[in-house]
């Protein structure tokens, strides 16, 4: 017997996926009964449903202003004839989260994916800004292939110092050095804190959250022109609203973000990635995310790709802009547009349009060529990164060029080894400790099998001693990352990581090591019998895993840099079903 009361759209909104009580009408009387508890009429009840991922939290600075963001959101589903429904996740605060976010970015994407997978809805919003949440949901929703949308929270606007922009944190991490080196005094170090950062929002530099808002844009996940809007900005709660009638317009759509997320688009993000000068964190989740569509993303691919994209954005930690000067400056379109001959025109973007057919529609916009530089005058005439090969990195390490001193591109030098975080942190300022601007400095056990599980440590800081006597970079290798506002000549994630056993490991103090970046090499100038013998002498034996919780499955289950640090069991897309 059919229930006369069963909406009249159908299996939709509030029809979806009924909780099983063996009594399929009495599944969905009960749940409209329980809708209405919460003061819905019976016409709201009857609409699609567009679920909307909300992640703010008092631990999460990036997304103060999500409350705002979501009433705009509502307005434009309202407005388009479906029911917002929002609905929290897990919200990832980079600074506020021990030991590293890295390590819980993929429990919010199975968060978002199984929320996604189990509430009624139609489509769905994601709302997200901080580091680890854009590439966390994308994972998540690319693994429930729901029809979704991305709103990016946005940058923050920059503050002011003394006559000059501050931005976190690549001005933090200026300040901080000046202070190590004893050029900032206490008082004027507490006075920068106070005004790095002002606003709601994402770092205002092309960090990691603001380079992943613009990989989304360039794989099609967002609005066109959204990523860069500042967070206080009212064109991003007019992008919200956008965005929600955007949601409205994907129900009962094939456009979901299994499809859009494809080999082409993922090729695409990495153009952008690459001429952006972004972060080098974007390489591990945009791996993470690509791989939940079973797409890999090759660093040797990566190297080619680099040797014809230029960097043409002028930011920080690059260059001298901050990311409110991106956006006026005509922000992802004007990039997209100078990127144009590069990239595969023909892939699907959320909006229904494929990339081509939506650069067609700005090609006489502005542009401020001091931001985003054209073809022909590149800030750099080969891309931000590059991924080094060699013996002490067999499976491949990172390191962004476009933040480096090139003098170091061709060096070779010895080897000062940190056996752990600790180990770094008890000697690195130690007046007795013997390092030169020369030596290369190494950090091991850091990376994502270690028990800090990939940390932003990657940016050692440079000895005290050297700090006092000028030295400004030197070159760093370890198998952690670094922030994406973060700069020098730092070689990341080296894989395998020496808490796998990898060759990191058997580096050791006076050791000589080898860098090319023409050759794209980096190599520990040890023989291959040295090497043996050490391993046999201190045979590898790995830390000791948790016993229980998240931690044992994170420890269980995550794979290296070179899969996007994602966990096995997660990767590849689920194959598509019809909701019941």
């Amino acid at each position: 017997m059919t229930d006369k009361r069963e909406t009249k759209n159908g299996n939709v909104g509030f029809a979806h996926g009924l909780t099983n009580y063996g009594d399929r009408d009495f599944s969905l009387y009960l749940r409209r009964s329980f809708a209405q508890s919460m003061g819905y009429s019976r016409a709201m009840l009857e609409k699609p449903v567009v679920g909307i991922a909300y992640t703010p939290s008092g631990f999460n600075n990036c997304h103060r202003h999500f409350p705002e963001l979501l009433d705009a959101v509502k307005r434009g589903v309202l407005s388009s004839g479906a029911l917002p429904i929002e609905f929290p996740t897990i919200s990832l605060g980079e600074v506020f989260l021990s030991p590293t976010s890295l390590k819980f970015r993929n429990l919010m994407s199975m968060d978002t994916e199984e929320m996604i997978r189990a509430q009624p809805m139609d489509a769905v919003v994601l709302m997200g800004g901080c580091d680890k949440t854009v590439p966390a949901q994308l994972m998540g929703a690319v693994s429930a292939g729901l029809p979704s949308i991305m709103l990016i929270g946005g940058p923050m606007m920059t503050g002011r110092h003394k006559g000059e922009r501050l931005g976190a944190c690549t001005d933090c991490r200026r300040f901080w050095a000046q202070y190590r080196a004893g050029k900032v005094d206490d008082e004027e170090i507490s006075t920068v804190e106070g005004r790095l950062a002002t606003t709601a929002g994402t770092c205002a530099v092309m960090g990691t959250a603001s380079t992943m808002a613009c990989l989304a844009e360039a794989l099609g996940m967002i609005l066109p022109g959204t990523a860069a809007i500042p967070a206080v900005h009212a064109d991003r709660l007019r992008a919200a609203e956008a965005t929600g009638l955007a949601a409205v317009k994907l129900i009962g759509s094939k456009i979901t973000p299994d499809r859009i997320v494809n080999e082409k688009s993922v090729e695409n993000a990495l153009r952008v990635l690459l001429a952006l000068g972004g972060s080098t964190n974007a390489i591990i989740h945009l791996t993470a995310i690509a791989g939940r569509a079973g797409v890999n993303v090759s660093l040797p691919r990566l190297n080619e790709l680099s040797d014809t994209t230029p960097v043409l954005v002028n930011l920080k930690p690059v260059g001298n802009g901050y990311m409110e000067d991106f956006y006026a400056a005509g922000g992802m379109g004007a990039l997209l547009r100078e990127l144009k001959d590069l990239l595969h025109l023909d892939v699907l973007t959320v909006t229904g349009e494929t990339l081509g057919q939506r650069l067609e529609t700005d090609d006489d916009e502005w542009v401020d060529r001091t931001i985003i530089s054209a073809r022909a005058t590149p800030l750099e005439p080969q891309g931000g990164l590059v991924a080094l090969f060699g013996n002490l990195a067999p499976r491949g390490a990172i390191l962004k060029r476009s933040a480096a001193d090139s003098n170091l591109f061709e060096h070779e030098g010895r080897a000062v080894v940190f056996t752990s975080l600790a180990d770094l942190a008890a000697r690195v300022d130690d007046p007795a400790l013997d390092i030169a601007a020369h030596d290369i400095m190494v950090l091991q056990n850091a990376g994502p099998n270690a028990p800090e599980c990939m940390p932003e440590a990657g940016y050692l800081p440079i000895p005290k001693k050297l700090a006092q006597a000028g030295v400004k970079d030197m070159i760093r290798v370890s198998d952690a990352r670094m922030s994406g506002t973060a700069f020098g000549t730092i070689v990341l994630h080296v894989t395998p990581d020496a808490a796998s056993g990898g060759p990191l490991g058997l580096v050791r103090t006076g050791d000589r090591i080898r860098i090319s970046v023409k050759n794209k090499t980096i190599d520990l100038l040890v023989d291959e019998a040295e090497l043996k013998a050490r391993a046999a002498a201190n045979p590898f034996v790995a830390a000791q895993k948790p016993t229980r919780g998240y931690a044992k499955l994170y420890a269980d289950q995550v794979l290296g840099a070179d899969e996007g640090c994602d966990f096995g069991f997660l990767r590849g897309a689920e194959p598509k079903k019809e909701r019941a």
